[in-house]
């Protein structure tokens, strides 16, 4: 049998997944939890992606390995491949305000117009002119900026400290895209965004193609034998799109630490309304993409509150009609990204002593948190980017209640794949491509959930609590 390994360093855990080339199949995994603080210093994720190797039975027998991760995160790096400074996550919102500043110097229409995207907080170059206000010395000593992904592949060729060649560091289209000085139609950085952001020019990674290599690991690093191949890699979006073959029609909606949904696109796209980012995909394409701060934490918070488990709050919300008793819950618990709510906070609106149950708490958690991924929907199809069905991935889909309710508030069939850890299959496909010079066809089984009436009032209860507190809405 012959192996191959993906790699997902994504926010909260690093999992390492040993696969069959030939069909697919976990053979074995390992896993290990990042901290969960949103400014982190880079090495606990070199650490825990050597632990989930570890608990995954090391990779002496694989015969290639690629690595994605969280997007848009940046490590810094000195002239001696040393981490200058801890990096700022994709969710952390200290950045906000440098967003509105880059924003107010060349405007958001001609951001998106050469990066396609609507910059946001999570972006990276927001977090380069964050480092530039908040630590000058820091970015005095910067002399190269690489993604989570991009610096994991590096350290696995083995590079970094005391081996540092900055020259030799790689990256894909997929997690360049997102960093706001990427330009979609060429291909290429865009040099003069990163130094408008940074206040000056720094070393970036060398951009591979889809189909390309990235090296191979190097001596000494325990549990992975030196010389394998390794893979581009890529973002983390990028990985589960290419594990689930999606396709023109295909909208995939992600349910983890974020709630993402996006799309295939052979073109790029750039959204003047500000709500769809143009990504890349693994394969050479697009990815449109819309994404929430918010996501399945609601449900940990929701199930918290009551004092149940995740299945007892799922059980609780299915016992409670559509609209939850004209109960409504705003999740923006961590403030939010889509819609652009910087100081937003979960609200709870129309309570009453007769409609705040248990159980209509639970389903108020459900609803708003699906209704909100939905208005990313709306979104894609509002920039004429068809939708005929909706793939349901991520930690949350294994939720009965959320499998019941979202059928109701889409109008296309909604499609459950098995459960898989699809980045971490996806980063495999890209090992495999690393031996063979193709990706793998690794087919998987899926089911339709079934066909429901469209709950409408679910989205008007939502679009009168946006008014009601001014927000904007999707």
């Amino acid at each position: 049998m012959t192996l191959v390994a993906g790699i997902d360093s994504s926010t909260q855990s690093c999992k390492v997944s040993v696969r069959d080339l030939a069909t697919g199949r976990e053979v074995r995994g390992g896993r290990a939890d990042h901290p969960p603080e949103t400014v982190v210093d880079p090495e606990v994720w070199w650490i825990a992606l050597l632990t989930a190797v570890e608990r995954a039975g090391g990779l002496h027998d694989v015969e290639a390995v690629s690595v994605h991760g969280q997007q848009h995160t940046p490590v810094f790096l000195d002239e001696h491949g040393e981490v200058v400074c801890a990096s700022p996550l994709w969710n952390d919102t200290g950045s906000h305000a440098h967003m509105m500043a880059l924003n107010a110097e060349l405007g958001r229409t001609e951001w998106i117009r050469r990066t396609g995207l609507p910059l946001t907080l999570s972006d990276t170059v927001a977090k380069l002119r964050w480092l530039r206000d908040t630590d000058l010395d820091s970015t005095r000593r910067t002399a190269a900026v690489a993604m989570v992904h991009d610096w994991l592949t590096w350290r696995l060729r083995g590079f970094g400290p005391d081996h540092g060649d900055l020259e030799e560091l790689t990256t894909d289209r997929s997690d360049a895209c997102g960093t706001g000085y990427w330009d979609p139609t060429s291909g290429r950085w865009a040099p003069d965004l990163f130094e408008h952001a940074f206040g000056r020019r720094a070393q970036l990674p060398r951009i591979l193609g889809p189909r390309e290599t990235a090296g191979v690991t190097g001596t000494g690093i325990p549990g992975i034998r030196a010389g394998t191949p390794v893979g581009v890699g890529g973002g983390d979006n990028a990985a589960a799109a290419l594990a689930l073959g999606i396709g023109t029609g295909d909208a995939v909606m992600s349910l983890g630490t974020s709630g993402v949904v996006f799309t295939s696109s052979s073109e790029p796209m750039h959204d003047l309304a500000g709500y769809v980012c143009n990504y890349a995909d693994a394969e050479g394409g697009h990815q449109p993409l819309v994404a929430t701060l918010n996501a399945a934490r609601n449900f940990h918070a929701g199930a918290s509150l009551l004092g149940c488990s995740h299945d007892e709050l799922s059980a609780l919300a299915l016992r409670s009609a559509p609209g939850a008793g004209g109960l409504t819950l705003l999740p923006f618990f961590e403030t939010e990204r889509t819609p652009d709510l910087p100081h937003a906070r979960a609200s709870l609106h129309q309570a009453s002593l007769a409609n705040l149950t248990r159980e209509n708490f639970a389903r108020a958690v459900v609803e708003g948190t699906l209704v909100s991924q939905v208005a990313m929907l709306d979104a894609l199809s509002a920039c004429a980017l068809p939708v005929d069905r909706l793939l349901l991935v991520g930690g949350a889909a294994r939720s009965a209640a959320v499998r019941e309710i979202l059928p109701q508030l889409v109008d296309v069939p909604v499609i459950l794949p098995e459960a898989d850890e699809y980045v971490s299959r996806g980063s495999a496909m890209q090992a495999a491509c690393a031996l063979s010079g193709d990706f793998p066809d690794w087919r998987f089984r899926s089911r339709a959930l079934p066909a429901v009436e469209r709950a409408h009032v679910v989205a008007e209860q939502r679009s009168e609590a946006m008014e009601a507190l001014g927000y904007e809405t999707v």
